[in-house]
């Protein structure tokens, strides 16, 4: 095997939440999802990353989300990031959803 395209992976992070409510008039209901980040994207002496997911299904149909977290926020010897936006406009709504990402390596604690 050639690893010569190999690249050093720097960390990521798991993502795991629930959106928030939708439809509240006409047929109130959330979804879940669960993901992991893209590696590090470099942003000056810091960094964020980049996060795709779509949701589980609800009465046939689901959202998708593609954006970037906040820059690190320092938790003892790591760190987390925070998310806030709204998933993709299908079945005529969207959801809007707050996350914190987990940490990168859980024998940092």
């Amino acid at each position: 095997m050639d690893n010569s395209n190999q690249h050093h992976q720097m960390h990521v992070h798991e993502i795991q939440g629930s959106v928030q409510l939708g439809e509240l008039e006409k047929d109130p209901h959330s979804h879940r999802f669960a993901t992991v980040s893209g590696e590090v994207i470099p942003y000056g002496t810091d960094h964020y990353h980049e996060v795709i997911f779509r949701t589980d299904f609800f009465r046939d149909h689901y959202h998708e989300f593609h954006g970037i977290t906040t820059t690190a926020i320092p938790i003892g010897n790591t760190h987390v990031h925070y998310l806030e936006s709204s998933t993709t406009f299908n079945d005529g709504h969207e959801h809007g959803f707050k996350v914190v990402t987990l940490i990168d390596d859980p024998s940092k604690i």
